[in-house]
């Protein structure tokens, strides 16, 4: 066992908490062994917490780079990066697509001059990074790869996660450039660089957030996300790539949703299901099989009308999360219905996380909720739904099979016209919205981005493409174009474009040349 936090666990009145109670009976495995039900770690938040996350990123890399130093000031342990539009479907900031929305959801990228300022004065080798990236997550990895290069660190030494989810793209999110057969072979590509050159890095965190976000239930979730990574796991075997290399560096990325007992459920259901399917595929390391997963609190369940309650929202949220096992975690902040998130709201948002943590003795002991019939049997019958969608996958001929004959966003967009419906009819109540409510005055968003920052990337971009060799550029790109026609890896092809300051939708470009682009 890992070495605890402290010597000695135990309530206000002196009661000594175990590591473990609530097993089901003798035959249920602790936590830290196959399936992974109660955990993947054996002595979980005892010896170690949750990674903080907050996500954050707007505006230009020098606005972003000052709101991570406030952040890590206050406690967060790892950055999480929001990337703007253009940036997650490949044009650069000059592109005509690009306009009026350079900055807006997200921190524009164009280059690795970008790339350098957005991490001023922060050590990769000494901090974590989720990127929220998708059809251009190779892109941004290879920039993160350069800059850490550049900064001496050794890049077996850097850790982090690329969200490179692109299926959950074609069914609930949409920023996708690439078709489906073309951009499973990026990741794949990215599989195997990294297992052989960056090997603490997450290569994929596949994301059921998103299809949360589409309107979803939670075991609609479940199933999609699990039946995605099945997909993303067989397409590495028939690379020739080992799982049992591969799958230890596999995340999830999941949504605490409102049903406080559900979602804690489907956590511990999750562990399960991956554990298992592994196994069936073939991986017989335990790392392999364990599913490792950041949590995010459910953005769509914010409300604009008396945003206050959306701090308890989050709260409970959060709540789940842990009590469901979560290896990281990002609250969202009480006034992102309005406006990207203040300063303030922030500070709250983690705040959340911290007393959570360090006050309320959740942390104390493993899996807490575990062996209480309820949650067994939530446990259970989430499982049993989740599977039976997987099972109509698979007689599918799996996730991409399934997407691209558009079952999976029928599936979700059904769930969630029918809990439209039962907001409307009051059968489901949000609270200051369909009751509750009181007169309360239209509140501007607190925090804007502004139009200028097209023109302020725009004269950066122009200022790069004067003062590097453009020569050593197009020699990289028509390098770039030869490795895309062949079965070769792009990864070290595009490191060497982004290290010679060739910008992103210049790369992005050229494989929309070679590969094409999807419509949908």
């Amino acid at each position: 066992m890992k070495k605890e936090r402290k010597e000695k666990f135990e309530t206000s009145s002196g009661i000594e908490i175990k590591p473990e109670y609530n097993k089901v009976n003798d035959l249920e495995p602790s936590a830290g062994q196959f399936p992974y039900t109660r955990g993947v770690h054996e002595s979980m938040y005892r010896s170690k917490l949750w990674t903080m996350r907050q996500y954050a990123g707007f505006s230009t890399a020098e606005e972003s780079n000052k709101r991570y130093h406030y952040l890590l000031n206050q406690g967060t342990m790892g950055l999480s990066v929001a990337f703007d539009l253009p940036t997650q479907i490949g044009y650069d900031s000059d592109h005509d697509f690009a306009e009026g929305e350079v900055g807006k959801v997200g921190v524009a990228i164009d280059s690795i001059d970008d790339m350098e300022i957005l991490f001023k004065g922060i050590e990769l080798e000494k901090i974590s990074t989720s990127m929220t990236i998708n059809a251009t997550g190779f892109i941004l990895l290879a920039m993160y790869i350069a800059l850490a290069k550049k900064q001496g660190a050794d890049i077996k030494n850097i850790s982090g996660t690329i969200q490179n989810d692109i299926l959950k793209e074609y069914a609930a999110r949409g920023t996708y450039i690439y078709p489906p057969k073309q951009s499973m072979r990026i990741i794949t590509d990215i599989f195997e660089y990294c297992s052989l050159n960056v090997p603490k890095w997450n290569t994929i965190s596949i994301s059921g957030y998103h299809i949360r976000e589409a309107g979803s239930t939670a075991a609609q979730e479940l199933a999609f996300t699990l039946a995605n990574g099945k997909a993303y796991v067989e397409a590495a075997i028939e690379k020739g790539l080992d799982i049992n290399v591969f799958g230890k560096r596999l995340s999830f990325f999941f949504n605490a949703h409102n049903n406080f007992f559900e979602e804690v459920a489907k956590f511990r259901a999750a562990r399960r299901m991956w554990a298992d399917i592994m196994k069936k595929l073939g991986a017989t390391e335990p790392r392999a099989q364990m599913l490792r997963f950041h949590t995010q609190t459910g953005g769509s369940t914010l409300t604009a009308q008396q945003p206050m309650n959306n701090i308890s929202r989050v709260t409970l949220q959060a709540l789940s999360a842990v009590l469901g096992g979560t290896q990281s975690l990002h609250t969202n902040g009480y006034d992102e219905a309005l406006s990207l998130p203040t300063e303030e709201a922030a500070r709250i948002a983690l705040r959340t996380q911290q007393v959570i943590a360090n006050e309320s003795g959740v942390v104390d002991t493993v899996d807490p909720l575990g062996g209480a019939p309820f949650i067994e049997s939530l446990t259970n019958e989430i499982e049993e739904k989740a599977i039976e969608y997987i099972n109509k996958i698979d007689a599918m001929g799996g996730a991409v099979k399934a997407i691209e004959e558009g079952y999976v966003q029928r599936e979700i967009a059904n769930a969630s016209y029918k809990y439209q419906q039962a907001v409307e009819t009051e059968k489901e109540v949000i609270v200051g919205v369909n009751k509750y409510q009181i007169e309360e005055e239209v509140k501007e968003a607190s925090f804007k981005v502004d139009d200028s920052i097209r023109k302020v990337q725009a004269e950066k971009i122009e200022r790069l493409k004067a003062s590097r060799d453009n020569k050593k550029v197009a020699d990289c790109l028509k390098q770039l174009e030869k490795i895309a026609d062949s079965d070769k890896n792009l990864m070290s092809t595009v490191i060497d474009a982004v290290e010679n300051r060739a910008t992103l939708g210049e790369i992005a470009d050229i494989l929309r040349q070679k590969f094409g682009e999807y419509k949908g």
